[in-house]
């Protein structure tokens, strides 16, 4: 990585100096296709005679002034820019050329295959406003920001700031003055420009103010764009987070940009929110994503006030800023909205992927140490958003909804517009509650890992209970046994379903905590621990139920525990303590009864994972079929037109292993043969060929005649992806080159060659990319920005290879490199998924 880190210790330093006023930008956006004019006039306050730096990622500088005096250009470095001898009020003003971005990071540039048109959009959490305009890149530096920006007359241009109306400036431009903005965190900051189509609406707020509304697309996606539902969606979210956060909306107006090449799911800038494009649908989509949309703008909502009202002064707590908005949006989506089962989508999403990054080497405690920038890049991870999600939902447990809720309003009240620590929330929450928050937060927040909780059931001769507890166990590395309020539930078969027959809600701590109100009861088909999912814990079924789980799984009547007893059975997989082709039994026998979309998603993502990674090597290739032949099967089955018939299609696509999987891959495709109710679309279509590519049953000539039926963004990366799916050690190796030789590919490409090159039944076609994986390695983290280098190492290491072969490889090269802890992380994590896979595939031998 470049030379562009920002330590804690020197934000700290720099807080101490400074204290920032107000920023006046200036962005030509019309001197070029790499780089655009950028003025800056900083005002700020200053300790007289001290020196300190702002922050700036230029080309080059064509003058800084201070205070009225000219500053040697030699003052910048491209990074930064060092500023001496201040005085106690200053203002600073710095003309440079600044680099348009195709990473997803800046000022990101996109031209649309479709019509040749600019698109642009800024992208700036964490570090990366310094890529448009001079900064103090760090959140506790809130200021006004007043944008200015000329650019061509046929586009548009948001920002935080209500869109004024523009200036003619001659030669085809106009300019958009803004009006300044209330104080805020550079990084929510926004910059949106181009021939963007829109679709106004309004709201009444709670204090009476019309909040404008409006939804932006690219004009080549504008006739996909469902912008009723979206403002529908928006509307429901405001009025629940005005009445449960007791605070109207704190900015003017609201709008909502779906932006092209987009690295994330969403960035929740002030009343400027830009998503992904994938959310806007041109094909069929699962209720899943369906589902996660709704979650994702609400996700961002909550951020106006948890975020962007009140916001962390470090990246220490960018936790609580996350996980806040998971949980609000998840519990709003479940209270606010026709998707009522948003805690089954929570458990079978988040809980599955928290669960997952809280058992790697690089666990970390929901409140991280934050050294740096680059410590902040990596954890924005499972722990950041889902942990803390999960923790989160426990503490409203632990002190009583009304009581969170209304310390949450005091919480925005006393800090609007400012900085804050976790104490800070903690402490509204002392008061509203009663609770002494200091022993919670030390055992949640402060320590690492997952528990797991087993039943340990007795019972006499007639199945009458006569000993229950619950035993809890840590990993030996982090050992904190935690306190866990949870529901234990007896189901029972009745009518052919497993129903709730008794539950009771307990308070489990220690290694083993006795439950005697449930002595003397019949032992049930099926025992639950965590039913409702109140806690924060993997948990283990007994034997009896784990057997009445295999059989009857898709028979039990409730969602969000047959979403419990799914992830019981993965995590009891992952952690090698059931053969991994039980799982696969277990999934084949009961995903034709499952209802919940995410769960069918999530479930059967795990189950290709099993098949190729995880069963032993020897049945790894019947394996693979079995489940390529249960699949078309299950989708032949389904009712027509249902989610699970598309995504039964989907998997079946994706994990086709044989000539009769290819033949039916191949009239799928053509139309010689149909399933009712099914539409081949063209994302469907692009995923048939891939599965036709998977197995050698394609050509490159007809990966050129789909992308020239559908020469637009998309096509572009479902070109790349299926490109690199190739089973042929060559062409994955060209696939590799074709993103770390060449430097030019943009975000989207790099991440979906990546998803092509590990899309692989015979890993063996992997081997030769082990040298090539390790020799670049260095050179990518080097050369490439955060966003392009994780994609890199991520999806270029050869994980499906699983070998030991592999694994000593990645030994050795964290041997010799033992510096750049960031980039380490990212290829321990990646080491750890091999070694678990290792120990599973040994333990279903």
């Amino acid at each position: 990585m470049p030379g562009d880190n920002l330590t804690r210790i020197e934000a700290q330093e720099r807080k101490a100096i400074v204290d920032v006023s107000s920023y006046d930008v200036a962005l030509d956006l019309t001197t070029g296709e790499e780089t655009f004019r950028s003025s800056t006039v900083v005002t700020f306050s200053a300790t007289p005679g001290a020196s300190t730096f702002i922050d700036a990622f230029t080309r080059t500088v064509h003058s800084i002034t201070l205070n009225g005096e000219s500053v040697d250009t030699s003052a910048a470095d491209g990074v930064r820019i060092q500023l001496d001898g201040l005085a106690a009020e200053n203002v600073l003003e710095v003309v440079a050329d600044a680099e348009y971005t195709n990473s997803g990071e800046g000022l990101h540039r996109f031209v649309d295959p479709v019509d040749g048109e600019v698109y642009l959009y800024s992208q700036f959490e964490v570090p990366d406003s310094r890529r448009v305009f001079a900064v103090f890149e760090q959140p506790d530096l809130k200021a006004t920001f007043t944008f200015t920006v000329t650019a061509p007359e046929h586009w548009v241009v948001v920002s935080n700031s209500p869109t004024p109306e523009p200036e003619n400036a001659g030669e085809a431009k106009r300019v958009w003055r803004f009006a300044p903005t209330q104080r805020m965190s550079s990084y929510i900051t926004a910059i949106v420009a181009g021939p963007y189509d829109s679709v106004h609406s309004e709201l009444t707020s709670s204090d009476g103010r019309t909040i404008p509304l409006a939804v932006y697309s690219r004009r080549s996606l504008t006739e996909y764009l469902d912008s009723d539902y979206i403002f529908d969606v928006t509307r429901k979210g405001f009025e629940y987070y005005e009445e449960k956060f007791d605070f109207p909306y704190p900015f003017e107006k609201y709008d909502q940009l779906f932006v092209p090449e987009f690295n994330a799911g969403a960035m929740e800038n002030a009343g400027a929110v830009t998503f992904t494009e994938t959310y806007v649908f041109r094909s069929k989509v699962t209720d899943a994503v369906r589902e996660r949309r709704v979650v994702t703008i609400l996700h961002e909502l909550a951020h106006m006030w948890f975020g962007d009202l009140v916001t962390m002064k470090w990246w220490n707590d960018l936790w609580l800023n996350e996980s806040f908005a998971e949980w609000a949006s998840t519990i709003s989506t479940a209270e606010a909205t026709e998707w009522t089962e948003a805690w089954t989508t929570f458990q079978a999403m988040e809980k599955s992927w928290a669960y997952r990054q809280d058992q790697l080497p690089s666990t970390h405690p929901v409140v991280a140490t934050i050294n740096d920038l680059e410590d902040v890049q990596v954890n924005f991870d499972g722990i950041t958003y889902a942990k803390g999600g999960s923790v989160l939902k426990q503490l409203v447990a632990w002190v009583g909804r009304d009581a969170f809720f209304a310390g949450v309003a005091a919480y925005f009240r006393k800090h609007a517009f400012g900085n804050t620590e976790l104490s800070d929330l903690l402490a509204e929450l002392e008061t509203t509650s009663g609770r002494d928050l200091s022993d919670w937060s030390a055992k949640w927040l402060e320590t690492a890992g997952v528990n797991t909780l087993r039943p340990r059931i007795e019972t006499d001769a007639t199945g009458t209970i006569t000993s229950f507890a619950i035993e809890q166990t840590a990993h030996v590395d982090y050992p904190t046994i935690r306190p866990h309020r949870l529901g234990v539930g007896f189901y029972e078969l009745n009518d052919g379903r497993l129903e709730r027959v008794h539950r009771v809600e307990v308070d489990v701590d220690g290694e083993s905590t006795s439950i005697p109100e449930l002595v003397g009861l019949n032992r049930p088909a099926l025992v639950l621990i965590n039913d409702d999912d109140l806690a924060y814990a993997k948990i283990r079924l007994d034997e009896v139920s784990q057997a009445t789980a295999l059989e009857h799984l898709g028979r039990i009547s409730d969602p969000l525990a047959r979403a419990l007893v799914w992830g019981s059975a993965w995590d009891a997989t992952r952690d090698a303590e059931t053969p991994a082709s039980d799982y696969v039994r277990l999934v084949l026998s009961n995903i034709a009864s499952e209802t919940e979309s995410t769960t069918i998603r999530t479930t059967l993502g795990q189950l290709t994972a099993v098949a190729r990674s995880y069963v032993a090597p020897e049945k790894k290739a019947a394996t693979i079929e079995l489940v390529g032949t249960e699949l078309w099967k299950l989708a032949q089955e389904a009712e027509a037109g249902s989610d699970a018939q598309f995504q039964f299609v989907k998997f079946f696509a994706s994990i086709a292993s044989t000539q009769e999987h290819a033949r039916t891959l191949r009239e799928l495709l053509d139309g010689t043969i149909t399933l009712d109710g099914l539409t081949i679309d063209t994302d469907l279509g692009w995923e048939l060929l891939e599965g036709l590519v998977l197995n050698g049953e394609a050509t490159e000539a007809e990966i050129d005649a789909a992308l020239a039926k559908d020469n637009t963004a998309n096509g572009q990366q479902a070109a790349a992806r299926v490109r690199a799916t190739f089973p042929d050690a060559q062409k994955k190796l060209a696939a590799f080159a074709s993103v770390v030789d060449d430097d030019t590919a943009p975000n989207m490409i790099v991440r979906h060659t990546g998803l092509g090159f590990q899309h692989v039944n015979d890993a063996s076609v992997l081997r030769p990319a082990i040298e090539r994986y390790f020799s670049s390695v260095n050179t990518i983290w080097e050369s490439r920005s955060y966003g392009i280098a994780s994609s890199l190492i991520d999806g270029l290491y050869p994980a499906p290879l699983a070998s030991q072969e592999l694994v000593d490889a990645t030994r050795a090269w964290l041997a010799a490199n033992p510096e750049i802890p960031a980039l380490r992380r990212l290829v321990i994590e990646n080491l750890d998924g091999v070694e678990r896979a290792l120990r599973v595939q040994a333990r279903d031998a």
